[in-house]
């Protein structure tokens, strides 16, 4: 197993997943047959320090969201262990992680369909603050966030089909991030957007990032985007972390075959 590095510039991390596995058991074949097990994430160690970046790059398939479910304690763990901040996180009642959940923010992959259609900004992106029995003005809270990502107050009363897929997804920052975690996690954040509008995303994920002294982990196809943002980034294949290490390093001097495979399919890298 390798162990998870540490933080940026030797800084004790902030979340730590030490020797993560996670298998499933296919459908039998026959009736008198076992079913097969899937080793979907196999003895996988990744940290994230205090207010650092770190990428989780991959081809589809290798194991990069099972692992990221487990780490933010969605799904639960065959072996290994996940700390943040020093204390154990795993799957449990929704009061036992409400500690956890205030400290991340999740950004998933679609602006479309992670907004519900039937609410309104001012619901979307206060839904963080209700569930996790924030105190203080909600409404002063989420019109302070929505400034941050490049929204107006006048939105707040309007509903998601209203807005560009860009526009969308700023919303779904603000609610990542109205309740000022520590840690935000995207999931493919920009691969649903324009190359125009992505440009734009990175650049305020960078802004919030530096501001708000965040911890990020993305999750990624795009090695542009986690070269950009990240100090660190891992590599995955067929569940298993075969690389890891500075961002400029991995992608630049990469040591692992599969590595410089990922690289390769890359029409440039600046």
């Amino acid at each position: 197993m390798t162990a998870p590095s540490p933080g940026l510039g030797g800084s004790s991390p902030l979340l730590v997943g030490s020797g993560i596995g996670r298998d499933f058991t296919l459908p039998r074949q026959s009736l008198f047959t076992p079913g097969a097990t899937r080793h979907a994430v196999v003895d996988a160690s990744l940290s994230v320090g205090a207010s650092e970046s770190v990428g989780l790059i991959g081809e589809s398939g290798s194991g990069k969201s099972t692992l990221v479910r487990i780490l933010l304690a969605l799904a639960p763990a065959s072996a290994g262990t996940v700390l943040f901040d020093g204390r154990p996180v795993a799957p449990g009642r929704a009061a036992s992680l409400r500690w956890f959940r205030r400290q991340t923010g999740v950004v998933l992959q679609d602006p479309y369909a992670s907004l519900d259609p039937r609410m309104t900004v001012d619901a979307i992106v206060g839904e963080p603050l209700r569930a996790l029995d924030i105190a203080g003005s909600h409404r002063s809270l989420i019109t302070a966030m929505l400034d941050r990502v490049g929204l107006s107050a006048s939105m707040l009363d309007r509903y998601p089909h209203e807005f560009s897929g860009g526009q969308r997804q700023r919303i779904a920052l603000a609610r990542a991030l109205v309740h000022s975690p520590r840690l935000l996690v995207g999931d493919e954040p920009l691969s649903a957007l324009d190359v125009t509008v992505r440009a734009q995303i990175l650049e305020l994920l960078a802004t919030l990032r530096d501001e708000m002294g965040l911890s990020l982990l993305i999750v990624s196809h795009d090695i542009g985007l986690v070269d950009h943002l990240c100090d660190r980034v891992a590599v995955m294949q067929a569940g298993r972390i075969v690389e890891q290490g500075a961002t400029s390093a991995v992608l630049r001097s990469p040591e692992h075959a599969y590595t410089r495979r990922l690289i390769a399919s890359v029409p440039t890298l600046p």
